[in-house]
């Protein structure tokens, strides 16, 4: 067997990574670094394609997040002849998401904020839905290659980490043995708010593809959920009782849905009131349409929990109607979660920043240079700092609360040195994580485990296994 990044290896932008075994070729994710435009966020697939050594007979794509998914539609077009595996959930976001993709490309070059041209179009996104298979959760099927000499049987586990994500578990003879390849995939063992905790395989693998993205970060390990819902519900409230507005700035697949379920549960206890009206907006609202009709088929904590069971009304889009929803303590939880430019976030940053009243709580990953980031970077520094939010406008002087709260759907570092103990591997591969991060990883791996071999391969770098 084969290995080779094709996507980042020290971020954990543009997930995909080749596997060749014994003649069949496959692709794990096929996503595009949500930093870059253009081509320049696409994995290195010139690196598979045109390689008669190299073949590509299938892709699986373990969840519908950008970083994993956003680059199908292009590698479909160029390798027209493989199909495309996912759950039936993630098949559901992709026909939302893929070409809700192509129109903000579309759109970000006619606005001129980027001089990339569209990687796909929305007819792109559209067709390459022919390729489409999709599994239940631990039911084998088929991967085999056209050239492939030993048979390949792969299945899904619940990754644990957005609607439809699954780990991917590999099957295939290598002599008399059989040989088992786990990918985890972007893996969280612990329950959200809607979510359960991931499953994974029951008997030992021989080779584990590891994510290791909070590998860099102790204090995730040291933090509880309950303790940061009771710090957010806390905090909203505080807000709503000096008669601000809460801004809420989420990931549209997964944080903006278990944000809703929380504010539901906040209103249930009676620590925010029943009458705080709450606002949505976009991309959020056609993914939470797909949560609530796959409440009883995929894994759940309650199953009779619909998002739209929280009440919420749509975000004005006017101006003036914005500003008004905004001038009544009220909560927003929209996208993007970086706050990035051009997006109803960071136009709301822009508007609730300058009053000490109102309060903007990050509930996700900002990296550094993103607008998110630059926002707490500006709070921790004192009242009244400059902010560059939306670089047009130029600074601004930072008044209202900033808070950082650590909700994540990936497993904390020790959690993913449990699931080693657990899974048993003689060789592991640390993917989607920071150069810090693979390199705690693979310190305490080797601390733990000397006897297991650990690998951390630059983009484009072989590995015979």
């Amino acid at each position: 067997m084969k290995y080779v990044p094709l996507g980042s290896s020290s971020d954990i932008g543009a997930s995909c990574h080749y596997l060749q075994i014994d003649g069949t070729g496959i692709l794990l994710d096929t996503g595009v670094d949500p930093q870059q435009d253009g081509l320049d966020g696409l994995p290195l697939l010139d690196l598979v394609s045109g390689h008669s050594d190299r073949p590509v007979d299938h892709v699986m794509v373990t969840h519908a997040h950008h970083d994993h998914l956003g680059a199908l539609p292009v590698v479909l077009k160029r390798f027209p002849h493989v199909a495309a595996h996912m759950t039936r959930a993630t098949r559901d976001l992709a026909d939302i998401l893929l070409p809700a993709s192509a129109r903000l490309q579309e759109r970000k070059q006619r606005e001129g904020s980027s001089l990339a041209d569209p990687i796909f179009t929305e007819d792109d996104a559209e067709a390459s839905s022919y390729a489409y298979e999709t599994h239940e959760l631990e039911s084998s099927f088929d991967v085999t290659g056209l050239r492939g000499s030993v048979a390949v049987r792969a299945r899904f586990y619940d990754a644990g980490h957005v609607l439809g994500s699954a780990g991917i578990l590999l099957e295939f003879e290598n002599g008399k043995d059989q040989n088992r390849v786990f990918f985890t995939g972007d893996t969280g063992m612990q329950s959200q708010t809607i979510l359960p905790g991931a499953s994974y395989p029951e008997d030992p693998v021989d080779t584990l593809l590891l994510e290791c993205t909070l590998g860099a970060d102790p204090e995730t390990e040291r933090t509880t959920r309950r303790g940061e819902e009771n710090r957010l519900g806390e905090a909203i409230a505080r807000t709503i009782e000096r008669k601000g507005t809460v801004l809420i700035p989420v990931f549209a697949l997964g944080r903006g849905q278990e944000i809703l379920a929380l504010i539901g549960r906040f209103k249930k206890r009676g620590i925010i009131g029943n009458n705080i009206p709450v606002y949505t907006a976009g991309l959020m609202r056609a993914i939470s349409n797909v949560y609530d009709k796959t409440s009883h088929t995929t894994p759940r904590l309650n199953e009779d929990f619909q998002v739209f069971g929280v009440p919420q009304y749509r975000l004005p889009r006017g101006q003036s109607a914005l500003r008004a929803a905004l001038s009544e303590p009220s909560i927003h939880v929209v996208g993007s979660g970086m706050v990035f430019e051009r997006t109803i976030s960071n136009r709301m940053a822009q508007l609730l920043a300058e009053s000490r009243k109102n309060a903007i709580l990050m509930v996700g990953y900002t990296p550094p240079e993103s607008p998110g980031h630059e926002l707490l970077e500006a709070s921790r520094a004192g009242a009244g700092v400059d902010v560059v939010i939306d670089r047009v406008r130029g600074p601004q002087p930072l008044h209202c609360t900033v808070e950082r709260f650590r909700f994540s759907g990936h497993s904390h570092r020790r959690d993913l040195l449990n699931l080693v103990d657990k899974l048993k591997p003689r060789k592991i591969i640390l993917v989607h994580g920071e150069t810090t991060a693979r390199k705690w990883m693979a310190q305490n791996i080797a601390y733990f485990h000397p006897e297991i071999e650990v690998y951390s391969p630059e983009t484009g770098e072989e590995i015979e296994l």
